[in-house]
């Protein structure tokens, strides 16, 4: 197998004082990476076989009344579609609002240039009063208590029943293709966006971070010691300190999200252009932490390349198949079928099942994701993307600097400037925010009778 990155030559020093760490490392870690093997094709055919019924769909109104099976096994599948966060009449018209005010505001940045689907958008009333929504933040309070911290003590400035608003953007997708910048990922890879006079991309998440960061690396330290089976992706207290971005990279999420998402504002549905998920995420990121630590013995065409014989412990290369050099930094992982053969994910990467206005979809940070490159559907297929993040010093510390951008109207820290140097029309306003939760949310002040 040979890499045309090149590699760090210190990569394979942290390879090494990783696997060094664990005792016996190499009979430990090849037993483990076996163990994996033999589990992930058994599971991976019963999420081939099922297809989209294999997320779980839950209603709002019951998220209080699920038992502890139900949540286990939404746990484990890290994804999860709730069915009636919003009102159909009141999603619909958001969809309406937002297409109104592109059509008051001609020059607003959009993906394609041409026929505009990916809006750059931030502050529009409906998104607004879509991530202010008492439901829309009670689902998030409900996903951030999917998390725990493993020695069950409390963390300082830490509260996952107060939930914090992550200010993102929106797409309404036309039928049709050419969507091939959203291949399978874990947060961390990048989103290239294509414009008339430069390119844009949104880097999510940490990269190599994950094995090269201390504390990052705290959230896999089972994996890496050869007990991928005691690996919990819910562990909290290694995703709090995480530096998910050694590198300075631009675009860079820098708030812990439990859970990515979007609310569905149209119907969609699987070949209709929909979110694609690897519904495994305690197998995934075993097999992704895992993956730079073994080589194939045969090529990776081979018709035996799924074998556990053909696969040997090999720390003496610095290579970490699925990131990928950018800029100053690196970016990934970007788990692709040659490199990740395991994980078949072009059997195993399952559209989630069709959804009505006013449902949402959730999945784990760490969750291999794509989208769908083309759409068949006869209609538009929009959402709006509303992570679930809850209270930490840090994310407080983003609320309040992005508030300063939600009251003077330009683009959240995270993202690039508005280039277009016009103003919009129908902006939301602080008076949109009204409940105290919701403005607790957005890092304003809650007037006091």
């Amino acid at each position: 197998m040979t890499s045309t990155i090149t590699w760090p030559a210190r990569f394979a020093d942290l390879k090494r004082k990783i696997a060094e760490a664990t005792p016996d490392y190499e009979t430990r870690l090849t037993e483990s990476w076996n163990d994996l093997l033999h589990e992930l094709n058994r599971r991976t055919i019963e999420i081939a076989t099922e297809g989209p019924n294999y997320i779980p769909q839950v209603d709002f109104q019951d998220l209080d009344n699920l038992t502890p099976e139900q949540l286990d096994t939404i746990r484990h599948k890290g994804s999860v579609v709730i069915r009636g966060v919003v009102e159909e009449r009141e999603a619909v018209g958001w969809k309406t609002a937002l297409e109104d005010f592109i059509k008051s505001n001609p020059h607003v940045e959009g993906f394609p240039e041409q026929d505009k689907q990916f809006f750059q958008l931030y502050w529009t009333r409906a998104q607004v009063q879509a991530r202010a929504h008492p439901n829309v933040l009670k689902a998030s309070v409900w996903l951030n208590n999917l998390y725990r911290a493993k020695s069950q003590r409390k963390i300082e400035g830490v509260d996952l029943n107060t939930p914090l608003v992550y200010a993102d953007r929106f797409r309404i997708r036309h039928p049709g293709g050419g969507w091939n910048s959203f291949p399978p990922h874990v947060d961390g890879a990048p989103f290239f966006f294509f414009f008339k006079w430069r390119y844009l991309k949104w880097i999510l998440g940490g990269s190599i971070e994950r094995w090269e960061d201390d504390k990052f690396r705290r959230c896999f330290e089972d994996i890496l010691s050869g007990n991928w089976r005691q690996h919990d992706p819910y562990e909290l207290e290694g995703r709090i300190d995480a530096r998910t971005s050694l590198y300075g990279r631009p675009q860079q999420a820098t708030v812990f999200r439990t859970f990515q998402g979007w609310l569905a504002i149209s119907e969609a549905a699987p070949t209709q252009g929909t979110l694609k998920v690897f519904p495994d995420v305690f197998l995934s990121n075993a097999y992704t932490i895992l993956r730079p630590f073994f080589r194939p013995t045969v090529p990776l065409d081979s018709e035996d390349i799924l074998d556990p014989k053909n696969w040997v412990l090999d720390i003496s290369t610095p290579d970490f198949p699925g990131i990928q050099p950018i800029d100053n930094g690196w970016v990934g992982p970007r788990p692709t079928p040659d490199l990740h053969p395991h994980l078949k994910l072009d059997e195993t990467m399952t559209s989630v099942p069709k959804v009505k206005p006013g449902d949402m979809v959730f999945w784990h940070c760490d969750v291999v994701h794509s989208v769908e490159s083309e759409h068949t559907g006869n209609s538009d297929s929009a959402v709006m993307y509303i992570p679930a993040v809850p209270q930490t010093p840090q994310n407080i510390d983003y609320v309040k600097r992005q508030a300063e951008t939600f009251l003077a109207g330009t683009n959240p820290p995270d993202f690039a400037k508005d280039r277009t140097g016009l103003p919009y029309v129908g902006l939301g306003v602080d008076a949109d925010v009204v409940e105290p939760i919701s403005r607790v949310a957005m890092g304003l002040p809650i007037a006091v009778a």
